[in-house]
């Protein structure tokens, strides 16, 4: 037994000490990156440093909103599509494992008993009883190992590590989603609290000139149409008032799956957004590639198939390996263990595929083909990255002009009601140019407390785009990751 181990060691070693790794050495492609961005910062805003830590880690503080504070630390508890991200990363991680164990001998062992009858037919003198014949192996052991000569195993190894980043940076896409999701949804859920507010107000408001116009048809001022077109304005701006209920459950709804709860057990108490949102340090364009998760995991797939091409190429080398056996032989039972009995094999072997019709060279030009795909995906999650962070941007600049110039129509329509009220009060005008001036104002108010949802959602995107802080030397490095599946 020790000199079958001496002997498969040995040759172990001489095989390694001449391997080698065919197949390309991986460099990551080019990809256009501007040297600005298109979109000017809004007023105030700056460009982050590079190791600006405003938006690391917990970016939703940014806001000051303990409420959001409170829901979003809930995300990384209980909700399951983030716990099933988790579990993906860890499934990677165990296939690093998986495939390491190629680098090392396979034993198998067993016990076999066989009981043969061969033919005596046609042969001279043989006797039926010599026709029967058993044998027994215990305990049976096989081994083999195949050396990683041309660096197939351990570029097998190399792609699941590198897969594993890949699943790495996908859960931390998944978390930043999930988690801008969340933000979204609560700013648009209080955006409609303030809607709510802002009819509330106006029913009360409608109500108010109904009894006024009431009171002046009494008086013979007013006409029985006023008093249709008042309630009317009354019952149109109620029903729209009702209607705000369905959206805001909705999104109440939503905020609740997102940290992994019934609906049934999760309230957001009322509040009507106030304040702008606040300053965002902006990456430059060169950063923003090192702060995206998804555009990581996808030049770490670039990786991932580079390792693909070199195992192609591998396969048109010769396999070298060595493999024996072990173990007790006899033809009874009582003899089994006798020294005798006992047997052993081993020795070197080396094959080499001298015909497949083509099939390696076929696989080879798929696996470059699929490189291809990779660089192209690449290429356009940057291109998008890019994108998202412009259109944010843009977003937030031309939202913050129209704000601004919404505030200065709900003033507007505001003196325009007072006047028209005066006047109606007064009998210059009829109660029409009221009910113009009435939706006029409303239009302006409910427009004004919408562009303040949409800054605030559109400064979550913005965060998102750039990473929400993230930055990929968070990503685990291929070598800690194969040293720690051992």
């Amino acid at each position: 037994m020790s000199a079958l181990l001496r002997s498969a060691s040995a040759a172990a070693m001489a095989v390694l000490l001449g391997a080698c790794m065919v197949g390309p050495k991986y460099q990551r492609p080019p990809a256009p990156t501007p040297s600005a961005f298109k979109e000017p910062l809004p007023e105030g805003w700056k460009e982050a440093q590079p190791n600006d830590g405003a938006l690391r880690g917990r970016w939703w503080e940014i806001y000051g909103d303990a409420t959001l504070n409170s829901l979003e630390d809930r995300i990384n508890v209980s909700n399951q599509n983030l716990l099933a991200a988790e579990a993906q990363y860890r499934a990677a991680r165990d296939a690093i494992r998986a495939a390491k164990a190629a680098l090392f001998p396979t034993v198998s062992a067993g016990t076999a008993i066989a009981t043969s009858r061969t033919s005596t037919a046609g042969v001279s003198g043989a006797v039926a009883q010599s026709a029967i014949r058993s044998s027994f192996q215990f305990p049976f052991v096989d081994f083999s190992w195949e050396a990683d000569v041309w660096g197939s195993i351990r570029r097998s190894i190399q792609a699941s590590a590198e897969a594993t980043q890949v699943s790495a940076a996908l859960l931390e896409n998944v978390r930043l989603s999930l988690q801008s999701q969340l933000a979204m949804a609560y700013f648009e859920l209080h955006g409609l609290d303030g809607d709510i507010d802002l009819l509330e107000t106006t029913v009360k408001m409608y109500d108010e000139y109904l009894t006024l116009t009431k009171d002046r048809f009494a008086g013979g001022v007013a006409s029985g149409a006023d008093i249709a077109q008042a309630e009317t304005q009354l019952d149109t701006a109620r029903a729209q008032l009702t209607d705000l209920g369905v959206g805001r459950a909705q999104l109440e709804h939503a905020i609740a799956i997102l940290i992994g709860q019934p609906p049934s057990e999760l309230s957001v108490a009322r509040q009507a957004l106030t304040a702008p949102p606040p300053p965002i340090p902006v990456v430059v364009p060169s950063a923003l590639l090192e702060r995206r998760p998804d555009v990581a995991g996808a030049e770490r797939q670039m990786a991932v198939q580079n390792e693909q091409i070199g195992i192609a190429k591998a396969a048109f080398y010769p396999a070298i390996g060595i493999s024996g056996s072990l173990g007790l032989q006899g033809s009874t039972i009582t003899n089994i263990f006798n020294w005798p009995s006992r047997f052993w094999s081993m020795g070197p072997s080396v094959s080499q595929v001298v015909y497949d019709a083509g099939r390696r060279r076929a696989v080879l030009r798929q696996q470059q083909d699929l490189f291809d795909v990779t660089v192209a995906n690449y290429r356009q999650t940057v291109l998008t990255a890019f994108q998202q962070v412009e259109d944010a941007l843009s977003a937030l600049r031309i939202l913050e002009t129209e704000s601004g110039q919404t505030k200065q129509a709900v003033d507007s329509a505001e003196r325009s009601l007072d006047l028209s009220t005066a006047q109606y009060k007064a009998g210059v005008v009829s109660f029409l140019q009221v009910i113009t001036a009435q939706e006029f104002l409303l239009q302006n108010q409910r427009s004004s407390v919408d562009l303040l949802t949409r800054r605030l959602t559109a400064s979550v995107q913005l965060i998102q785009a750039m990473g929400g802080g993230w930055d990929v030397s968070q990503l685990p490095s291929a070598e800690n990751l194969k040293s720690r599946s051992d």
